[in-house]
């Protein structure tokens, strides 16, 4: 009896340890195909995360984190995780093969609470909100001519005021920041409410203020989000009481200036056009998302888009002709060839303009103005890239893992046009050139911004060089990064041309 439950011991051991073999090698063989969270950079720390990593300008240790933990990796940012996508690959699979999933806003309860009005509109909206928004948006823009030569003239028009107002520099050392704001919001501001500001009007220099403001203090409200308990420390040390106050300010700024437009009857205007939907809806019957709210959300959104990204690349493109003059020498060559003199450069003209075309695209590219883009949220669980990404998670899109990929670029630290061209001389576009975003949440106004770019540029380079207050001190290159990663503010020198 003691033998035979020895062998059935035995045999059972046996068969146990068999199984007990079998099940650690399926584990072993099958273990690298189970979805698993991305890797972390390091040890995250209770309330804080990894926010004790991070420096106050993080874009190079993004990108060192991209190659030492691979283009997905995990942050835990304070209450929040987020993760951080880089390289062309892995933003094409999320913002355009998963675009159903990785389209979508962050819907913070904090931001709903204290700055309810940053979710109306198109940009941090969501979901069907988000899609009649823009829709609507989008082709109301399209009838006043975005993308068309109609909206070329008018842009044509604001060019020449500005070019007046640098004449009148008369070669002396100026900050143009606040001229340059001006000049480039006026083209939006034209369709928006029907016409163009003077440069001296007070409700527009305050306009322009307070949306400089809302694009420098955003740091204030992304701190705020990561740690809520920031907001019972006394002084206001990072600004987000002052951000609330500043959007509060816009919307009643807003306010008013569409209540004066509604009140004069015009009906060439994107506000006039919005209204007529509404009314359409809401005539119909129709279940609808176009209301008051919305409509001054979609005005504000389109203003800071159809400006700050615009004429901060212009700026940072007179700072780098400083830095690069040989560029600007090639550049007013090409349009004497060209156009020469005795007129001013139209939208005809951008095919034969191609070093200028070069130059902007190298700009947009060594520049990557909005580097995180807008923050979206991940509205299903799915996998990427052998990941697992949880419903409700962050997802910030590094544009510069693409912008400034040696892989790409080859030297991608180097200002330099002539990547954008050919042996012939013929411009080379690159799908990888993605400053506006890709996938459904790209620029609304895109279109509009290369042709303000290439029209402002093309008459400013031909009727003045610029040049440095000093030769030897050059203004620097480094970067504020707010909204946007704005030039340090600097001084340049518009030289009338003797032609």
């Amino acid at each position: 009896m003691f033998v035979d439950w020895l062998m059935i011991l035995g045999t059972t051991s046996w068969l146990l340890a068999l199984s007990f073999a079998v099940a650690f090698y399926f584990w072993l063989t099958t273990k690298k195909d189970v979805p698993k969270l991305p890797p972390t950079p390091g040890i995250s720390l209770p309330y804080l995360g990894h926010l004790y990593l991070l420096q106050k300008n993080p874009r190079q240790q993004f990108l060192r984190f991209a190659k030492t933990l691979g283009p997905v990796f995990r942050l835990q940012m304070g209450n929040f995780t987020v993760i951080v996508l880089n390289t062309y690959d892995v933003l094409t699979e999320a913002l355009v093969k998963q675009a159903d999933f990785f389209s979508h806003r962050p819907k913070i309860d904090l931001l709903v609470q204290h700055f309810p009005h940053m979710l109306d509109g198109i940009i941090m909206s969501s979901g069907p909100n988000w899609k009649q928004q823009r829709t609507t948006s989008l082709a109301i823009l399209r009838s006043f001519g975005m993308g068309k030569n109609i909206l070329a003239e008018k842009i044509s028009e604001e060019v020449s005021a500005y070019v007046k107002e640098l004449t009148k520099s008369k070669g002396k050392p100026t900050n143009i920041k606040t001229l340059t704001n001006m000049s480039v919001s006026n083209v939006i501001c034209s369709i928006i409410f029907g016409h163009r500001f003077e440069i001296t009007d007070p409700t527009f220099l305050n306009m322009i203020h307070l949306f400089d403001k809302m694009v420098e203090q955003g740091s204030g409200a992304n701190a705020f989000i990561v740690l809520p308990i920031l907001r019972y420390i006394p002084f206001d040390p990072f600004g987000f009481r002052k951000f609330g106050s500043v959007l509060n300010r816009i919307r009643t700024t807003v306010s008013k200036i569409v209540g004066s437009v509604r009140n004069n009857g015009d009906k060439d205007n994107f506000i006039a056009a919005y209204v007529e939907e509404m009314k359409k809806a809401e005539h119909l019957g129709e279940s609808t998302y176009l209301d008051e709210a919305n409509l001054l959300g979609c005005i504000e959104n389109l203003f800071v888009a159809g400006t700050e990204t615009t004429s901060t690349t212009i700026l940072c493109s007179l700072l780098y002709v400083l830095h690069n003059p040989k560029t600007q020498v090639k550049i007013f060559s090409e349009i004497m060839e060209h156009i020469g003199t005795d007129r001013v450069p139209n939208i005809q003209d951008k095919p034969r303009l191609k070093y200028l075309n070069a130059f902007i695209m190298e700009i947009q590219r060594i520049t990557s103005l909005v580097p995180f883009s807008a923050p979206h949220m991940c509205c299903e669980d799915t996998i990427l890239m052998g990941f697992n990404i949880q419903k409700g998670t962050q997802i910030l899109i590094n544009l510069d893992s693409v912008l400034r990929d040696e892989k790409i670029w080859g030297d991608p630290e180097n200002f330099r046009p002539e990547r954008f061209l050919d042996e012939q001389g013929n411009l080379i576009k690159r799908e990888e050139l993605i400053p506006f975003s890709m996938g459904r949440r790209i620029c609304l106004g895109e279109s509009l911004a290369k042709m303000e770019l290439f029209l402002f540029l093309s008459s400013m380079f031909q009727r003045f060089e610029f040049l440095p207050v000093d030769q030897d001190h050059l203004p620097t290159l480094k970067e504020i990064l707010g909204g946007t990663a704005a030039p340090v503010p600097y001084e340049i020198r518009c030289v009338t041309r003797n032609i």
